[in-house]
């Protein structure tokens, strides 16, 4: 998706065309006033992209960095983190586009639209998929150990990457083709537009397909895997065992914190005509809760780098050891030249015995 850009609103009495996006709610014709939701949109918007923007970005580029340096994909799992925290990444890496979309209008075409559309779609559904797969290389590891031997292995880790990947390009070909640039209200706006005959069709087909990948899919997944592994576990004497049962409840929690509320409010939104809320108090509502909830969906990406890679020990260990030589070597950089003009005959290695000292 850009998640974003997948619901659309309450169409008008005489146009069925509204399209609703986090960017642009409202702004096609209603009967209701739109005015309110899109200065909440450029008021709040902005600054929330701006903050899981920094964040998903030094969390997981520090994960990229960390997995390539150090662990040089040596497993599975290292393929399955890797292409998440890429997936994470290709999500968030056009917010400010998208903040700037929400605080003025679009001003980058037609073309860039679809483009930077197509890239945040594939980066949602990419990371979704990645998710379910770490899910079952952990279930296969610990609760099928002796085949996982087998099964677990770079080629096959390769091999489903380069297949999810095609899966999430597939997916996103619908948000593609239906993203385009467009004047409305006198307002440029980058967004889903469907044919007033199969707006209905096509709204409530994102929306059930946001749902399904987003939320229902994921959860059953995690829960029958981690309920095998954790049934596993309890059996082992293991005094890690906790530590891993408590990830794991996190894990689970965490994911449906972050995108339960989002895809509750988009069912709701679109099919608010069952649930009673297609007055105006209702579908304005309904609007600013879906840039609040999608917002926090998407910082679920400024914690993946936390629940997936950093929470284990040997990734922590890297991470500590990057952080430390990065320092050493500012360190070094910093007092090398006074240390060098104090005495003709302090020696680099010297400095460097030193300076290990003082750390």
């Amino acid at each position: 998706m850009d998640i974003s850009k997948s619901t659309t609103d309450a169409a008008s009495a005489k146009d069925y065309t509204l399209d609703t996006t986090e960017f642009d709610y409202g702004n096609e014709p209603t009967p209701c006033e739109s005015i309110p939701v899109q200065k909440f949109a450029s008021h709040v918007l902005p600054p929330l992209y701006s903050f899981v923007f920094i964040f998903g970005l030094l969390g997981n580029a520090l994960v990229v960095l960390i997995i390539i340096r150090y662990k040089k994909l040596k497993s599975m799992t290292d393929i399955y983190l890797l292409n998440l925290a890429i997936s994470d990444l290709l999500f968030i890496a056009l917010l400010p586009f998208w903040a700037y979309h929400a605080a003025h209008e679009w001003i980058f075409g037609n073309t860039l639209c679809k483009i930077f559309s197509g890239l945040h779609y594939v980066g949602f559904y990419g990371g979704c998929f990645f998710i379910i797969l770490l899910t079952l290389d952990r279930y296969l590891a610990i609760v099928h150990a002796v085949f996982a031997m087998k099964a677990r292995t770079v080629v096959y880790g390769l091999l489903t990457s380069v297949a999810t990947w095609g899966v999430a390009i597939l997916a996103s070909v619908p948000g593609l083709v239906f993203n385009k640039s467009q004047r409305q209200d006198g307002r440029w706006t980058c967004s889903l537009h469907f044919s007033p005959e199969t707006h209905a069709q096509w709204n409530q087909f994102m929306t059930l397909k946001m749902n399904l990948i987003g939320l229902v899919f994921p959860m059953l997944v995690m829960t029958v895997c981690y309920a095998q592994i954790i049934n596993t576990l309890m059996r082992c004497r293991n005094e890690k065992k906790n530590k891993a049962v408590r990830l794991i409840f996190i894990i689970m929690i965490v994911y449906f914190v972050f995108w339960a509320p989002y895809n509750i409010v988009l069912l709701l939104q679109t099919f608010q005509t069952s649930f009673a809320l297609s007055n105006c108090v209702g579908i304005s509502n309904l609007d600013i809760a879906i840039q609040v909830t999608e917002t926090l969906a998407m910082a679920h990406c400024c914690i993946n780098p936390v629940i997936y890679a950093l929470a284990g020990e040997k990734f922590r260990k890297h991470a500590y050891s990057f952080f430390q030589k990065q320092l050493s070597s500012y360190c070094r950089f910093l007092y090398s030249e006074p240390l060098e003009r104090s005495s003709s005959t302090y020696s680099h290695s010297t400095g460097e015995q030193d300076f290990s000292v003082v750390l």
